[in-house]
């Protein structure tokens, strides 16, 4: 679901694994758009994209004039807002306590997609005395 989104062009796209944290469901796909039309695209492309594997959302609410979608696929819950609607209902902060999970990015190359490069940290060196 969150690649789905990014492959859309949503923006500050989030996963919180929600397993430790509540009995309803196990994680939260949060994402940003700028449009109503785009809102509605990244929505249905996941919808689309569930579809095909013959999974049916169990229920959806908001409409894209709102500035929010919610798609609630039992164990995954997406949400797709305008940034003022995020900011508004501030989900993250709400659920600060969970783990966020790692997107694993693919970039695009000269049209074709590329694996994500992992991130290297600069090893710590030791000061010298």
């Amino acid at each position: 679901m969150a690649q789905t989104a990014l492959d859309a062009k949503a923006e500050d796209v989030v996963v919180l694994d929600l397993r430790k944290l509540s009995y309803s469901f196990d994680f939260f796909v949060l994402c940003s758009v700028d449009s109503d039309r785009h809102l509605q695209t990244i929505a249905d492309d996941i919808k689309e994209k569930f579809r095909t594997n013959g999974v049916r959302s169990a229920h959806e609410e908001g409409q894209p004039q709102g500035g929010w979608k919610l798609l609630d696929y039992g164990p995954v819950v997406v949400h797709i807002f305008f940034p003022d609607v995020r900011e508004f209902y501030r989900l993250e902060r709400l659920w600060a306590d969970a783990p966020r999970l790692p997107l694993k990015i693919k970039a695009v190359l000269n049209g074709k997609a590329q694996p994500a490069k992992k991130s290297v940290k600069p090893a710590l060196r030791k000061k010298r005395a």
